[in-house]
């Protein structure tokens, strides 16, 4: 007879995973044999570029790559990362000390706080924010206090209230941001770098968009910032700059502290990133800046697309400085972002993702992506014109 099992409380606590209910709608409406534009979860649709796949090729056939992986990457890996980050914020990293791979930026998100948080302690999150943080957090027993993003202030938290929390352990910031594609100015780094040194305040800062950027406005590493080292750690990812969702594979950076506590979390609890993959991830670090430059052109170009033809519809949405997300408030006439969503899958079949699911302070927006060809884009505005 089958015992009783039950999830754990950490596990009932936790809403279901925002991307796992859209996919699930959308593969309920396919299966009716519906034509559906997706719009909801940002998966670029071009392959990874050949040269890395050939890398990979190459790696898969050594079998001196077919056993348990350093923990810490591949040295060779470490050094790539030392001179990509050089060359694209003109800071220097070390490569044993300051850089560690990842299987994936959001693994090592969720690892982390279980290296620096105690149960109890405060960790200040952006409310709305990518729905990963939350549980990364609360499985390590911390506390989230709310930072609300505002169109008024930038969708930027309000330092302000970093200044007036009592006893913070950590702030999760993530420029460029997902969702709302916002982009942080250099002065808002300078400030939130001294009330971290001041407060003794940990800062994690992901920056898996730092590429995905438009009309030449590239995004700040936080390390640019004079004293960031002291108090940051920064996570960068291969998924988006190289096409690469699936490959897993991204790294952090900064504070030698902090990269030593993630890692021996790491240590405890995986082997590290088949080495194959960690040498296509040299060979992506090493590809011709044309690579991503294409890669925004592409982006940039959609966006436009995109945000032109809903204005014509009457739908005025300012245009993203980065990522492959837009933000927008919904339409007149539409009372949630749930609504909005619902309505757009069963009256025109498109996907977009509800802006209360990044938290409560996305309530009255939505967010698609960049991620389909401009005639879905094209296909995607002549639905909506029948229901707007």
């Amino acid at each position: 007879m089958p015992i009783n099992i039950e999830f754990s409380d950490r596990l009932k606590n936790l809403p279901p995973y925002l991307f796992v209910e859209i996919d699930k709608a959308k593969r309920e409406a396919v299966a009716q044999g519906r034509d559906i534009i997706n719009l909801g979860i940002g998966d670029p649709d071009h392959p990874t570029p050949a040269h890395i796949i050939e890398a990979m090729k190459i790696a898969v056939s050594d079998g001196a790559n077919h056993h348990y992986a350093f923990d810490a990457g591949l040295p060779e890996l470490r050094q790539e990362i030392a001179l990509w980050f050089q060359n694209r914020f003109n800071v220097g990293l070390d490569a044993n000390t300051e850089i560690y791979p990842l299987i994936g930026s959001k693994e090592g998100l969720a690892h982390l706080p279980l290296g620096i948080i105690n149960p109890k302690d405060k960790v200040l999150l952006t409310n709305p924010a990518y729905p990963a943080y939350r549980p990364s957090i609360e499985f390590a027993g911390g506390r989230i206090i709310h930072l609300p993003l505002k169109a008024s202030n930038g969708f930027l938290p309000d330092l302000k209230k970093v200044a007036e929390s009592k006893d913070p352990k950590a702030i999760i910031i993530n420029y460029p941001n997902n969702p709302t594609a916002a982009t942080a100015p250099k002065e808002f780094y300078v400030v939130l770098v001294a009330l971290a040194r001041e407060k003794g305040l940990i800062i994690i800062s992901d920056m898996a968009y730092s590429e995905v950027y438009f009309d030449g406005e590239k995004p700040l590493s936080i390390f640019e910032i004079e004293g960031a080292k002291d108090v940051a750690i920064e996570f960068h990812s291969f998924s988006k700059t190289y096409y690469m969702t699936g490959w897993r594979i991204g790294w952090a950076c900064g504070n030698p502290k902090l990269i030593a506590a993630l890692a021996q979390v790491k240590t405890n609890f995986d082997s590290g990133i088949f080495q194959a993959i960690q040498v296509a991830g040299i060979a992506a670090l090493k590809s011709d800046p044309l690579v991503a430059e294409d890669m925004r052109s592409l982006y940039q170009d959609r966006r436009d697309y995109l945000i032109n033809g809903l204005r014509a519809l009457g739908w005025k949405i300012p245009p993203p400085k980065a990522t492959y997300y837009v933000w927008a408030k919904i339409p007149k006439g539409f009372s949630s972002s749930m609504e909005t969503a619902k309505t757009f899958l069963e009256k025109a079949d498109i996907v977009v993702t509800p802006g209360n699911g990044f938290g409560e302070q996305g309530e009255g927006y939505i967010r698609m992506t960049l991620t389909v060809p401009k005639d879905r884009i094209n296909e995607a505005v002549s639905r909506l014109q029948k229901i707007l």
